[in-house]
């Protein structure tokens, strides 16, 4: 359990819901982790038992049928999901999908869709990475041709998370393929329009319990009104929102990190070597006392910048900075864990394998570390 007594941005309310995230995950997610780790896919009746539960999109305003709560409650969903070590894609939906809604869709965008993200019912995606355009937004393919009152898209996008239950996508396209990135637009496409296509759900060297999927559209029409905001917006759009995304990947790593210390404790109290536990030996001791001191930073760290985003001062650049130095702390930690742990560490029956598995993906999903260098360069 997350220890969250020294903590400086969370107040009453915040830690009295954490309480029931917790109740919430022992549940109804813990006991199904291993399932959906192997069938490679959280089950869909989780959507709407998060959403039940009011876990779904907790900062949507109550007009839409949120609970108009801060992102401090978005935060603590992101902590403790990352510490149970789970992959479920509820704050990809939450935290990303949700917040461009809000702030791009039109009056009556939000009115359809937000209360059914908000009860589960309606699984979201954005759909931006492409075959060939990874952290390079501009370069991306997908078209969305104008044609009468419709756009009519053809493209295909890759490594989509929720990309399997996804019912509605917000999609990174081409309007105006001469004018670069001020040519892109975001559009809303539902799942059951003829011409979007599911491939298949990708197998990754981690996150086994999160689809991830390829999506292909071939002459999907959909009306210009499924636009989000203004045509030729959509890089503009993607930049102001990925501060908050950046930050909640951040989050869910300092949780990671900490649980993987919290194993490495575990373990190396309980076995023993040469007649006495390995807690004991002085590596060990040094080892785990270098970490906590890292960790304490981290958390430190990670209030600030939390606090800053909540009273809407986080710049792009400290996102950034803030998810380069939590998901390198988190793959430190991970992977010195796993070491404490010697061969058992390397056996999947031990979490500390499935948070070293998952620890990969997060220095270069959302951003890569070169590219959060890169960022934070700028601004200097």
């Amino acid at each position: 359990m997350l220890d969250t007594s020294r903590r400086t941005t969370f107040t009453t309310e915040h830690e009295m819901f954490r309480e029931q995230v917790r109740r919430f995950f022992e549940r109804e997610l813990i006991p199904h982790l291993d399932r959906w780790e192997n069938q490679g896919i959280i089950d869909r009746d989780f959507w709407t038992k998060s959403g039940k539960a009011g876990l779904l999109c907790p900062n949507v305003p109550e007009a839409y049928g949120g609970l108009g709560l801060d992102f401090g409650f978005n935060a603590v969903i992101d902590e403790e999901l990352g510490y149970v070590g789970s992959s479920a894609g509820i704050s990809l939906h939450s935290d990303i999908v949700a917040p461009y809604i809000l702030a791009y869709g039109s009056e009556a965008q939000k009115r359809h869709w937000l209360p059914r993200m908000i009860s589960g019912e309606t699984p979201t995606a954005i759909a931006m990475t492409e075959p060939g355009a990874g952290s390079d937004l501009q370069a991306i393919r997908t078209v969305a041709v104008k044609d009468g009152d419709d756009y009519l898209i053809n493209g295909s996008k890759t490594y989509i998370t929720n990309g399997q239950h996804a019912d509605l996508v917000i999609l990174a396209a081409k309007t105006d393929p001469a004018e670069g990135a001020k040519g892109i637009s975001l559009i809303l496409v539902e799942s059951d329009r003829p011409g979007f296509g599911r491939g298949r759900n990708l197998d990754k060297i981690g996150l086994h319990g999160q689809d991830t999927s390829e999506l292909f559209f071939h002459d999907l029409r959909v009306p210009q009104s499924n636009r989000l905001g203004a045509e030729g917006m959509g890089f503009a759009y993607l930049m102001n929102q990925l501060p908050q995304e950046r930050l909640a990947i951040a989050i869910g790593a300092q949780a990671v990190a900490q649980r993987a210390f919290d194993e490495a404790i575990r373990f190396t109290r309980e076995r023993k070597a040469f007649g006495r536990a390995i807690f004991e030996f002085q590596n060990t001791r040094f080892t785990l006392a270098d970490l906590a001191a890292r960790l304490q930073v981290g958390w430190a760290h990670l209030d600030w910048a939390l606090g800053r985003h909540m009273a809407g001062v986080l710049t792009a650049a400290e996102a950034s900075a803030a998810k380069l130095w939590h998901t390198e702390l988190q793959w430190d930690l991970c992977d010195a864990a796993l070491q404490l742990h010697g061969g058992a560490g390397y056996m999947n029956e031990y979490p500390i394998a499935r948070l070293w598995r998952d620890a990969r993906v997060t220095r270069i999903f959302g951003g890569t570390s070169e590219i959060m260098k890169e960022v934070i360069a700028r601004a200097i």
